[in-house]
This record gives structure tokens, sequence and C-alpha cells, in this order.
């Protein structure tokens, strides 16, 4: 069995006398895509803000290949392939459309002020950049605040500075939350083409069937804090357990 591109054991975070996570420990291969799922309150996002560092377990370990990376901070996770999506929109939102990913790309490569005085390298960050725009349908509002932009929009420019960051494990936090029917296939089509690279992980918190269906490799439920199943979705979604808490379905309804 390969080495996984990501693992948590025995992950775990109280907050006073709740247990939030408990004691979850999964692991990721690359070119899988994982749904998350489970009711509200159940500890996804938690346990998402624990993998990507904004919050420190109480007990437990999170590894990014033979890593421990427990002890890093978000930056630093980001830094060695983490990439995050929100659930809330995380822009720089007086700066254009295009400035946003331009800094991203430009962080990525490590490219200070000084080199960007020069034309040559201006111009190809700023191709690349908007090369991510397009592919994210917003080339035509490249320069316009991201303040400015409606909601699903925003998010549109967030999974676009994700995918600029070129991470190796994408974390995407309900990417259609708040998206009328009519934007979310934008997203799930990005989605869709980062999964088609086979050394990619990614990781889906998401409650809309239709798209667990359309994407997932894998299921993973939480429920309470605690990882109840783990498998493929058909099998998954078919377990009694996973009816009852997650679609609300009893041995009374199949009847």
């Amino acid at each position: 069995m390969p080495t996984p591109s990501l693992r948590t054991e025995n992950l775990t975070i109280r907050f006073g006398g709740h247990v939030a996570v408990d004691h979850v420990t999964c692991a990721f291969q690359p070119g899988e895509l994982t749904v998350i799922v489970g009711p509200n309150g159940a500890g996804k996002t938690t346990w998402f803000n624990l993998v990507s560092g904004q919050l420190k377990p109480s007990e437990g370990k999170v590894f990014k290949g033979e890593h421990d990376i427990t002890g890093q901070s978000p930056s630093a996770r980001a830094k060695a392939g983490i990439g995050r999506a929100f659930q809330l929109t995380n822009l720089f939102p007086k700066l254009s459309v295009l400035e946003n990913v331009r800094l991203v790309v430009q962080a990525r490569r490590g490219v200070g002020p000084r080199a960007l005085s020069r034309a040559a390298a201006l111009t190809d960050i700023r191709d690349e950049a908007m090369g991510y725009l397009e592919s994210a349908r917003l080339a035509d509002v490249a320069d316009y605040p991201a303040a400015a932009l409606p909601h699903g929009d925003q998010r549109k420019l967030e999974v676009a500075m994700l995918i600029a960051m070129q991470p190796d494990i994408f974390m995407f936090d309900e990417p259609t939350a708040g998206m009328s029917v009519d934007e979310a296939p934008v997203i799930l089509d990005l989605i869709a083409a980062i999964k088609k690279d086979m050394a990619k992980t990614i990781l889906l918190v998401e409650h809309k069937m239709d798209v667990v269906r359309a994407l997932a490799d894998r299921i993973i439920v939480l429920h309470n804090g605690e990882l109840v199943a783990d498998g493929k979705p058909d099998e998954v979604m078919a377990l009694p357990i996973v009816r009852e808490i997650y679609l609300g379905v009893g041995a009374e309804d199949e009847e």
C-alpha cells in the first residue's frame, strides 16, 4: 500500500466538555476524491480546520505523506501543498479580481517585487493568472474589485486562487453554498478538471446529494464528531446508520 498523501490519526478536539471531533483516523490517496458528509454539527468543518491548521487538536496527529505536520501553521501547511477553500469567501476585497490571482501565482513562484519590475516577468505572471480566471469564467471581470463581485463570482474567484496555488491536496468546504443553479456547475467543472490529475487528492465537504453522486470516489460520514462510515458511495449511502442519521430514513420508512 503506498504512503497516503494525507492521514489523520486519532484526531480529536474538545471545546470544554464537548468533543467536536472524536478520535478520527483516516487516510487518503492521490487520485481520490473523498466527500465528507454528515448532519449539521457533525464535525465536518471542524475536522477540516484541524487538517488545514486553523485549529490545534486536543489529541491526535495530522500527516502529509510521511511528515507529521500537526504543529505546523496554516501558512506552512499551504506551502507544503495543502490548499483550502473556505465555506465563506476569503479574498482581498479591495484588490482587483486579477490581482487576487496574480498575488497567488507570484507567491507560489517566489517572485518578489524587484523581479516584477521586469516586463517579461510581469507579463508571464499576468498571463498565467488570466488563464485561471478564464477557466473560472471570470476573465470579463478581471479588472473589477473583488468586493464588487456577486457571491457566486466570489466563490469562483476563491476556487481560481486555490487552483493557482497548485497544491497536492485540495480541500473544498461546501464550494457551491449560496450559489444559484446556473453558477454551481462552473465550480463543479473546475473540481472535475482537478480530479483528472491522478497526482492530486481532493477532500470535499458537501451536503447536496447530486454533487456527491457526481464526484465522489469515496464517502466518509461523520456523526457527533465520530467517523461512522467510510467506503464507496453506493455502499455507504445504503448503510442503515447512514440513511438514518444523514437522510433521515429509518426502518419504519422502508416498510
